[in-house]
């Protein structure tokens, strides 16, 4: 039976996000600003000599990796906030395992939707929806980049059409969030993330694992 609906999942979050709003808030704006990163420029009165360089491109690395951990961290407090929102504390964010294959896995996840979009985009939609849970499949699982590709496959497997159908959904709830400027982006933004990890868990749970033989 099928027990998966977007409307459910939005309205998990929401449910999820009012019991403490501040916490959740602040979790989003941590994120937004560690993974946003901001713009380093030279200005054009300065030599671009090699050290000036190698500082660049070592503040770019920089860059790079908090935004990573920001990802990271933010999908550990919403995976542990479906099970009891009030024992997700800030320390949770500080989730740095399993790194690289976390980076091997969203780079993988992101060239295979970059060519699906060049395939007339339908395709790069319908492989973006299928590998959608990979990240939160290598946080919580701890596996390796193709079997996350392959569990997530798995467990949305006859459920695109509801997960677009959420996404649709999420697009709305931001777009509100964005029309009611930063504050609303705040509480969007939660109920957003909150609604994905629900997602995950519920489809994690419904669709069983096959059979070992």
């Amino acid at each position: 039976m099928n027990t998966f609906r977007a409307g459910a999942m939005i309205g998990f979050g929401w449910e999820t996000f009012k019991k403490r709003p501040w916490f959740f808030a602040g979790v989003t704006f941590i994120v937004g600003v560690l993974s946003g990163g901001t713009s380093f420029r030279m200005g054009d009165s300065i030599q671009n000599s090699p050290s000036t360089i190698a500082l660049i491109v070592f503040v770019g690395l920089a860059m790079a990796v908090i935004s990573i951990l920001a990802k990271m961290g933010s999908i550990q407090v919403v995976l542990k906030a479906q099970n009891n929102a009030d024992s997700v504390t800030f320390s949770d964010l500080w989730a740095p395992h399993p790194f690289w294959k976390y980076v091997g896995a969203s780079m993988l996840v992101g060239i295979i939707v970059v060519v699906g979009l060049i395939l007339l985009i339908v395709p790069g939609i319908l492989w973006g929806l299928r590998y959608m849970f990979v990240p939160y499949l290598v946080m919580e699982r701890k596996l390796k980049p193709f079997e996350a590709l392959k569990e997530s496959a798995r467990i949305t497997d006859g459920h695109k059409w509801q997960l677009l159908k959420m996404i649709g959904l999420i697009v709305l709830v931001n777009i509100l969030g964005f029309l009611c400027l930063v504050v609303g982006l705040l509480v969007s933004g939660s109920v957003s993330s909150l609604a994905i990890a629900h997602a995950y868990r519920t489809l994690s749970f419904q669709v069983e694992a096959p059979a070992v033989v």
